[in-house]
């Protein structure tokens, strides 16, 4: 799965206490190569050093743009907590809850916001963001799950993306990578990002 003494972002405790790696009991052909092992329960587990090296990939483009410039996106209310405190901790617009039709496509909307870089939480329930950000032409980090398909996706971070440990997780990676990259310093804690 992972070599014990790796360098990771986190420590591979920190992950498997999150279930980062644990997916669903569905797989797409896109998600494949990140599969682990299915498990007895039929559950399909993902690689850690590949959470971890996508993770890494995704902070690091994440940091080539200003704050004013990414939206991360999130229908599923398991991760509305650590979507907003991502956005809190970075200053990065966050769309929690249905997504506003046009925000990205229609001018003429006082809500329309020009971007550089979306992020989506789950590319099925936020599907229509994923679509009007392809249609704009903007590029799309998305996580996924198992079941993920990636059509319309530019990277793919292979992860538990319904766990609200898991979301909390990953968000406050993101957010401590994307500081970091701007000489600044991460203030909040994982649990400010987890959801009781």
């Amino acid at each position: 799965m992972v070599e014990e003494n790796k360098n990771l972002l986190v420590p591979l405790d920190d992950y498997l206490k999150a279930g980062i790696h644990i997916g669903t009991k569905f797989k797409t052909k896109y998600m494949e190569p990140f599969i682990y092992k299915c498990r007895a329960d039929k559950l399909l587990v993902l690689n850690v050093e590949s959470i971890d090296s996508r993770l890494s990939i995704a902070s690091q483009f994440l940091s080539k743009y200003e704050p004013e410039e990414i939206v991360v996106v999130c229908r599923r209310e398991n991760g509305w907590k650590a979507v907003n405190a991502f956005s809190d901790a970075t200053g990065i617009k966050s769309l929690v809850g249905r997504y506003p039709p046009g925000i990205l496509t229609n001018p003429k909307l006082d809500s329309f916001r020009e971007i550089m870089l979306m992020l989506v939480t789950d590319p099925w329930p936020d599907k229509n963001a994923v679509s009007d950000a392809f249609k704009m032409g903007v590029p799309i980090i998305a996580l996924c799950d198992t079941n993920n398909e990636s059509n319309k996706l530019d990277l793919v971070v292979p992860c538990n993306n319904k766990g609200k440990k898991s979301l909390g997780l990953i968000y406050w990676i993101l957010a401590r990578e994307y500081l970091k990259s701007r000489g600044l310093s991460m203030k909040d804690k994982i649990d400010d990002f987890i959801a009781e």
